[in-house]
């Protein structure tokens, strides 16, 4: 990732790609199981359905437990906004119309396998980081594009073991 200047304002985004040897059928139940998602993350450490969801569906709703070293522990609740199978799977954290982040896998078919993208776009709504922006309002575009690092190595890392999993 190259340095953009990006502020929390502008709703950056990040995006990272593989191919996996199996079909979007495969992929899909290893992408939207966000239960077993913990496994394969080095920040999330557990999710909950909430609201008598057990499973994807749009509308339906679960909380994220997240952790990291500077920034602490805090839990999230997120909301369901794409769901179409073996397609796209993607959720708002916090309010769906003015989410701290968007995050969204896609699911296509390439090459006898499949292209799996995920994606995640700050804001526009507050989230954990807005407290460290109010804190050093000037060093913010440093901030941002720390945290879109992160978000880019733990994305990798993710798509590495959903891979594996679906390949397995």
């Amino acid at each position: 990732m190259e340095w953009t200047g990006a502020r929390y304002a502008d709703t950056p985004t990040v995006e990272v790609a593989t191919w996996v040897d199996a079909p979007p059928e495969r992929v899909w139940t290893v992408v939207s199981d966000v239960e077993a998602m913990p496994s394969m993350s080095t920040e999330l450490q557990r999710v909950e359905w909430t609201d008598g969801a057990t499973g994807p569906a749009e509308g339906a709703c679960f909380v994220g437990y997240s952790r990291h070293d500077a920034l602490g522990e805090w839990s999230t609740p997120s909301h369901v906004v794409e769901c179409e199978e073996p397609r796209v799977f993607g959720w708002a954290v916090g309010d769906p119309g003015s989410p701290a982040a968007s995050w969204r896998f896609t699911l296509e078919p390439a090459d006898g396998g499949t292209r799996l993208t995920e994606w995640m776009r700050m804001g526009p709504g507050r989230s954990g980081l807005s407290a460290a922006i109010d804190a050093m309002p000037d060093k913010e575009e440093k901030i941002v594009f720390v945290r879109l690092r992160e978000f880019e190595a733990n994305m990798t890392a993710t798509l590495a073991a959903i891979k594996e999993r679906a390949e397995g």
